[in-house]
């Protein structure tokens, strides 16, 4: 029995780097040999409760989970009724497309391993060929940018709206990327870490706000102008906000500021905190909530392509997959990281 290294959950807190028999592919799969896996907040998740959620709150011991749903990869076998694909292909992943469940997130298998299987492999379907100019860590993030643009889709943002986004974590930045890729005039992101404000003007945002220090309705109006809301109070003129951060605070920061029709995405997972109700009717704020990507999973593969080197600049630690222990570490320490590739090599 041929076998790899996996990662999956250990204790709470811990990750497992454990052999496991490799997997072959039947006559319509296809096997990856992954070269670099991305670490998302969803992996601190299954780390903080010590494996898969569902099973802990029915009573029982968590069971591990195998990680990691942002790999990219080179396709090393290739099954007998396969098309389209071939031996020596680099491919980035749709971990949703998975018959065995979902990549990373409760499936059987996880892209943070040396082995990948895709069942019923179909380019454009669960897999997305990609050229060899794009290294593999900027591919692992197709995933995450998927993500970030399913929220900007779903904001309809146009070219003379102005936004503002909360959180410059790699959904925001990569929702700030597109904002601008797609033609919009104006966009400020707001985060308390200057490092990652930093990151945000390099990318090509207009304006950052540091809400730590700054005042942020002051900035607000000075950047996007006076705008008032339903009962003519003075609000800033922004016309979207997007949060990618989830804190309470943001939500009310928003409402307090949002003037008369003004719209607020809701990307990141929401922590508990109460809503003012009130202040989302004075505005008639419209509320536009975005999950996963239902249809840009390879709709960003070839802007990745285009504009690679603009979204490299959102990794801030590529570690070896030799030291996962490390890379999860600091993944799970608060402002230690922003983006954490795990890489495999030969």
């Amino acid at each position: 029995m041929s076998t790899m290294k996996s990662v999956r959950t250990g204790g709470i807190g811990t990750i497992e780097v454990v052999d496991v028999e490799r997997p072959a592919p039947g006559p319509r799969d296809v096997l990856l040999r992954i070269r670099a896996c991305g670490i998302c907040g969803t992996d601190v998740t299954f780390l903080r409760m010590g494996g898969m959620p569902a099973r802990a709150h029915l009573g029982g011991e968590p069971v591990p989970v195998p990680l990691g749903h942002e790999p990219a990869g080179e396709i090393v076998e290739v099954g007998a009724e396969v098309t389209g694909l071939k031996a020596g292909d680099r491919v980035v992943v749709n971990p949703q497309a998975a018959p065995a469940g979902i990549i990373g997130c409760g499936g059987k298998y996880g892209g943070m391993s040396e082995f990948l299987l895709i069942e019923n492999a179909e380019a454009g379907k669960s897999v997305a060929v990609f050229p060899d100019t794009v290294p593999f860590d900027v591919a692992s993030l197709n995933e995450p940018m998927a993500v970030a643009r399913h929220a900007v889709n779903r904001s309809g943002a146009g070219p003379d709206d102005r936004v503002v986004v909360f959180g410059a974590g790699p959904i925001g930045l990569g929702a700030a990327i597109w904002f601008k890729l797609r033609g919009v005039k104006h966009v400020v992101v707001v985060d308390v870490i200057p490092s990652r404000l930093e990151t945000a003007l390099a990318v090509g945002v207009d304006a950052v706000v540091d809400s730590a220090t700054e005042d942020v309705t002051a900035r607000l109006t000075a950047l996007h102008g006076r705008a008032a809301n339903a009962l003519g109070q003075p609000r800033p003129g922004t016309d979207i906000y997007l949060d990618a951060a989830g804190a309470p605070a943001v939500f009310d920061t928003v409402v307090a500021n949002a003037k008369w029709h003004a719209k607020l995405v809701m990307v990141a997972v929401q922590k508990k905190g109460e809503i003012d109700l009130g202040g989302m009717l004075r505005s008639e704020l419209t509320l536009v909530a975005s999950q996963g990507y239902p249809t840009e999973i390879f709709e960003v593969t070839p802007e990745l392509v285009e504009h690679q080197e603009r979204f490299a600049r959102l990794i801030s630690h590529r570690v070896p997959f030799a030291e996962a222990e490390r890379a999860f570490g600091l993944t799970m320490t608060p402002g230690a990281a922003e983006k954490v590739v795990v890489t495999l090599d030969d």
